[in-house]
């Protein structure tokens, strides 16, 4: 399976069409949660469009060459957010759905770690992978096969700061 390589504008359009997709769903939420790292961007630009506050989880599972090892799945022990309480009607975002772990033990750990009653979670992601086994509320591809896929940010993965100083300046 050869890799899914994304450019910028390709990223940021499926964002688009993700905020679109929700939209016309006519699903009503008042909190946006993104799941970091890979979530940070798409919870930054649905928190934008929809003027909803932003909450991230800090989650990790992949390590390895290359960060594409899936290991064990580490939440944070806090929310990050700027409102006293998080919302009742949360739409969880990520840039993708791979195994589904996340995603599927995200909704019990927000359930056991929150004081404020949650009345609905959904969830929202831009790829959708056929292995998965969380199927996301709303996504925008479909992917039957398991491609790796290579967003735009991925290569800063492999610069140092002192490879950044050298080439800017």
């Amino acid at each position: 399976m050869p890799d899914l390589y994304v450019s910028w504008s390709e990223y940021h359009y499926k964002i688009e069409q993700l905020a679109a997709r929700i939209y016309d769903s006519g699903w009503e939420f008042n909190q946006i949660l993104c799941l970091a790292r890979g979530g940070l961007r798409v919870g930054d630009i649905l928190s934008r469009i929809y003027q909803q506050p932003l909450a991230i989880l800090a989650t990790s599972s992949y390590s390895g060459s290359g960060k594409q090892a899936r290991g064990n799945l580490i939440f944070s022990r806090h929310l990050t957010m700027t409102t006293e309480t998080l919302g009742s009607r949360i739409l969880v975002v990520d840039d993708l759905v791979d195994s589904g772990i996340t995603l599927k033990e995200t909704i019990p750990w927000l359930q056991q770690n929150t004081t404020t009653p949650i009345e609905e979670i959904r969830t929202a992601v831009i790829w959708y992978k056929a292995c998965s086994i969380f199927a996301p509320n709303y996504y925008i591809d479909y992917l039957p096969d398991n491609p790796w896929i290579r967003q735009p940010f991925e290569h800063y993965e492999h610069i140092s700061p002192a490879d950044l100083a050298a080439k800017v300046s």
